[in-house]
């Protein structure tokens, strides 16, 4: 049996949340700060979209160790936060569309999600580990463009691409690799963000920190519901209902790593399910606040096995933690102080894993000649359309809107050759 502790002290339990919120932060800060800025927001509007997504993680990470009636929540030690699997869809959008389109297109997604939570037995079959693969690798590579133009400076700055913003973008990197492979503990488990604040020190040394945005910022607000809006499109729903789809089995692999590490037994089909839901609820009031989609925080799954502490106190206190930071514009704001080099070099070896995720996971199934021709195909039409934007520009505006997203384009394909093509035999 697994030797977990249900119950720890409270001076015990705090340092252990304080070191659940470092792990988790760099998401709930990295998406808006990404969405916001390709978004054109204003600073205001930006340091809203950050406190909704904290505030909407810190609700989450309640409603997953509540377990509202057994339904809502999975019961499991695990802490959530944003999703950076949903970040190229959503700049996607914003490009196009207004931000409100993207809310609309995640309100509906999150009621995906939960669909998808109710029926995963019925149509699991549908995601075998291949497509899952494909499309996991395909949102990696999606977001090489956007962690390369925050290394350069940021596309439009006046100083993009020159060799100071890469100096200390590769400084950055440099830095949290040391710390990811030759750091200890949570400096190790929390080696981006680290890293980020080394590279933010260099940048406060050299002078290069602005700290405009947080002019005239009020000490407390709390986030209001629509402020950005709500409106509703196709082809912003589609894509975002795939991915919402794909990151609720990824979500399922974080609640069984985290069932076997601390429990020795596989998750059981009421945890997968109240999970899956308990996370789209935060997605959904998301979607209300201007928060961006919720996922459950695989470092942190790290740090619960290596610690084998799952007593809730320590949960409820980094639901409070992250909260609170999340009602002080104050705080948000400082993370908008960040350079973008330091932001790129923290975060590209996050969007790197990603893509190294999904090769993992084709591994992991075999790359057999049947895989190899599915993941090639569909990964190589899914990239493609972000070369080529306009190669389904004689279709019909709606449906070339949907199809032109490569999330969409990858799943699509993957599904259907996996479904066609004859399997192999021994």
């Amino acid at each position: 049996m697994a030797r977990n502790r249900d119950n720890v002290s409270i001076a015990e339990a705090l340092p252990l949340s304080f070191q659940h919120v470092v792990a988790m932060i760099v998401g709930c800060i990295t998406v808006p700060i990404v969405v916001s800025g390709a978004a054109g927001l204003s600073e205001s509007q930006r340091i809203l979209m950050i406190q909704a997504s904290l505030i909407c993680a810190g609700i989450a990470i309640l409603v997953q160790s509540f377990s509202i009636k057994g339904i809502i929540g999975s019961n499991l030690p695990v802490i959530v936060g944003s999703g950076f699997a949903f970040i190229s869809t959503m700049t996607s959008i914003v490009n196009r569309l207004d931000i409100s389109y993207l809310f609309g297109a995640q309100m509906i997604g999150a009621l995906v999600g939960m669909g998808f939570a109710l029926l995963y037995k019925k149509i699991k079959f549908l995601f075998a580990p291949v497509v899952k693969a494909s499309v996991v690798m395909t949102i990696g590579i999606s977001l090489y463009k956007t962690a390369m133009n925050y290394m350069a400076g940021g596309a439009g700055n006046a100083d993009y691409g020159s060799m100071a913003n890469w100096a200390l973008a590769f400084f950055t990197l440099i830095i949290t690799l040391v710390y990811s492979h030759w750091g200890k503990g949570v400096l190790r488990q929390a080696s981006t963000l680290f890293g980020l604040l080394t590279g933010y020190i260099v940048s406060l040394i050299l002078g290069v920190v602005s700290f405009d945005a947080l002019n005239g910022q009020p000490l407390f607000q709390l986030v209001t519901p629509f402020t950005f809006g709500i409106k509703f499109s196709s082809s912003a729903i589609v894509p975002m209902a795939v991915v919402f789809i794909i990151s609720a089995v990824q979500d399922i692999g974080q609640f069984e790593a985290t069932a076997i590490s601390v429990y020795d037994r596989d998750a059981t089909d009421k945890e997968l399910t109240g999970g899956i839901i308990g996370n789209n609820v935060g997605s959904f009031l998301g979607s209300i606040f201007g928060g961006p989609p919720n996922a459950t925080a695989g470092q942190n799954v790290g740090l619960v096995s290596q610690t084998q502490v799952t007593d809730k106190k320590v949960f409820y206190l980094s639901s409070l933690i992250v909260i609170i930071i999340g009602l002080f514009p104050k705080l948000s704001a400082i993370f908008l102080t960040i350079p973008y080099p330091v932001l790129g070099g923290a975060t590209v070896t996050v969007f790197s894993s990603i893509s190294m995720t999904g090769t993992k996971m084709l591994a992991e199934d075999g790359l057999t000649k049947r895989n190899m021709a599915i993941a090639g195909l569909s990964i190589t039409m899914g990239i493609g359309v972000l070369f080529l934007p306009d190669a389904f520009s004689g279709f019909p505006e709606a449906i070339a809107n949907i199809i032109s997203n490569e999330i969409v384009l990858t799943a699509t394909l993957a599904i259907i050759l996996n479904l066609v093509l004859p399997k192999e035999t021994e």
